[in-house]
């Protein structure tokens, strides 16, 4: 198998977003007279959207919320994480060479994250992310479906022009691993992501750092 695009993880796998998440959510928390959460508490919530998120966190902290009440605090939680998420939102070391050096090998890049495409779209900018992506998959994007379900992951190859079997997918979290290998695609799993061990995920390779992103996907070529 020769890789010719990559489909990307965002929160976690390219961006440490947690306390920036953590901001937002706990002003949220405070609206609600409820206790703040620690930033590893954060870190084990994210993965599956912003309502998910509030309800994990409301449930950590006391009782789960009223549909209305649950509508008003995403509302909120949106309004405040546009606001300064850029604020609190770091790359991690090597990302922004990894993605130049593969956009350089002519390789098609896509971004498959279960966050709304409005909190996605201006981080890829304000992070100047953007121009290294032909497609961008939020959670909202294919009505119903997000990781981890496969057909998330087959919208972003649609609209790259690329087939499983010419492709690779890098995450940090078990809704990456299912949804890529469940679209037919080996996976590649960053250990300085969110899941408490990487190696339990069950991804085909582990990587470190960015720095070896490279050799990786040269692994899993010549094992295809």
């Amino acid at each position: 198998m020769r890789v010719k695009a990559v489909v990307f993880d965002l929160d976690g796998t390219l961006v440490d977003s947690a306390p920036g998440l953590q901001v937002s959510l706990n002003r949220v928390l405070a609206r609600e007279g409820r206790r703040p959460l620690a930033l590893d508490a954060v870190k084990a919530m994210v993965g599956d959207g912003i309502r998910v998120l509030l309800e994990r966190a409301c449930a950590a902290s006391g009782r789960p919320l009223g549909e209305a009440a649950m509508t008003d605090a995403v509302a909120r939680f949106r309004a405040w994480y546009a606001e300064d998420s850029l604020r609190h939102t770091a790359l991690y070391p090597g990302t922004r060479e990894a993605l130049e050096r593969l956009t350089g090998q002519g390789v098609a890049l896509g971004l498959c994250t279960n966050k709304p495409c409005d909190s996605t779209l201006p981080l890829l900018e304000g992070l100047c992310l953007a121009r290294y992506f032909f497609a961008v998959f939020g959670g909202d994007s294919v009505p119903g479906i997000r990781k981890p379900d496969p057909g998330h992951v087959h919208a972003v190859l649609e609209a790259l022009g690329a087939s499983p079997g010419e492709a690779a997918m890098v995450g940090d979290s078990l809704n990456d691993v299912r949804a890529g290998q469940g679209a037919g695609l080996p996976v590649i799993a960053v250990t300085f992501g969110y899941a408490p061990v990487a190696a339990d995920l069950g991804a085909d390779r582990l990587i470190d750092h960015f720095d070896e992103l490279a050799g990786a996907l040269e692994s899993l070529s010549a094992a295809g």
